[in-house]
């Protein structure tokens, strides 16, 4: 699925325990993931239609088969260094639920990596974790493989960029 990062296939928890999949991708050479069933599609970086008065995180727009779509780089918006895009940037469309409409974005990414199956006992939550993301947009953490998975909420994350993209693209 798309360009592979070093996480290989994986599975935590015990069986017994329900769980939840997450799409699992990297950014500054660390792992995030979101939950897989807001996930449409993965593309690879083809550039978007830039759009004036847009926030910083908004890179613009791309027509998926008739529909417009927002396209945020997930760096900027969680304040990591901007990079350049490279073959392995990808563009992860997602549903995003906003008060009572789904809405679809596109996250730009350095690449995905694995779904990861997390048992719901080994998700840890963090409530009062000194980082540079806001600790409302986690659902929590996970271990895999050595590496620790940032579960992010999406919906939350991007509530204010939805509402930004919508009424440009509907201008």
């Amino acid at each position: 699925m798309g360009t592979a990062g070093n996480m290989g296939k994986v599975k935590t928890g015990s069986g017994n325990s329900s769980g939840q999949q997450y799409l699992t991708f990297r950014l500054d050479g660390e792992f995030y993931g979101v939950d897989i069933l807001q996930i449409q599609e993965i593309r690879g970086w083809g550039g978007v239609r830039h759009l004036p008065d847009m926030p910083a995180c908004i890179q613009g727009v791309l027509d998926l088969r008739g529909t417009i779509v927002p396209v945020i780089d997930l760096r900027e918006r969680l304040g990591i260094r901007k990079i350049d895009y490279d073959n392995s940037t990808v563009i992860i469309v997602v549903n995003i639920q906003c008060e009572d409409s789904v809405r679809i974005m596109g996250l730009v990414v350095d690449g995905v990596s694995d779904v990861l199956n997390a048992a719901r006992d080994n998700i840890k939550q963090v409530d009062n974790l000194n980082s540079r993301l806001d600790v409302q947009y986690i659902e929590g953490m996970v271990s895999a493989n050595d590496s620790l998975v940032v579960l992010l909420n999406v919906n939350k994350m991007l509530a204010s960029e939805v509402s930004a993209a919508a009424q440009a693209c509907s201008a």
